[in-house]
């Protein structure tokens, strides 16, 4: 065989050795690093991820939401009419008390109803979902205290 079809021969190259250095550095007189503290996990899943924080927030929504659009919603319907239907605001209920007066006043009891629906359903649905991620809380730190 003619030595013209093998690839001329190169010397291997040369490579390091892999070695990773420590974390941190070590000398002769310093202790060695204290072996990390292994922790039991929870049984239950931390606060942060857990359901009944959605739940809580669904309520709070709903809620800020049931109470705005009531208030707002009055407001709202009340100035429609008083741009689209002067005539019906104008127009005399009884005793020189007209439609937009009368509207108008009833704005304030309106609000109070939906400041009443609010707080009915915070005590509710709101409050015992708090109550309860409030003690699990106060177990969790417990918890954490005695380990």
């Amino acid at each position: 065989m003619s030595d013209a079809f093998l690839p001329p021969h190169s010397p291997p190259e040369y490579t390091p050795p892999h070695h990773s250095p420590p974390s941190h550095p070590t000398y002769p007189w310093q202790p060695p690093p204290a072996e990390p503290v292994r922790r039991r996990l929870p049984r239950h899943q931390p606060l942060g991820r857990h359901s009944d924080l959605r739940v809580l927030r669904t309520a709070y929504r709903r809620q800020r939401r049931v109470a705005a659009l009531t208030a707002l919603g009055y407001f709202t319907f009340f100035l429609v009419l008083s741009a689209f239907a002067p005539s019906f605001m104008t127009g005399e209920v009884s005793g020189g008390l007209t439609a937009g007066l009368l509207l108008g006043l009833l704005q304030v009891p309106v609000t109070c109803v939906a400041i009443a629906v609010y707080e009915y359903t915070a005590r509710r649905t709101v409050d015992p979902i708090a109550d309860r991620i409030r003690r699990q809380a106060a177990l969790d730190a417990k918890r954490e205290a005695a380990r």
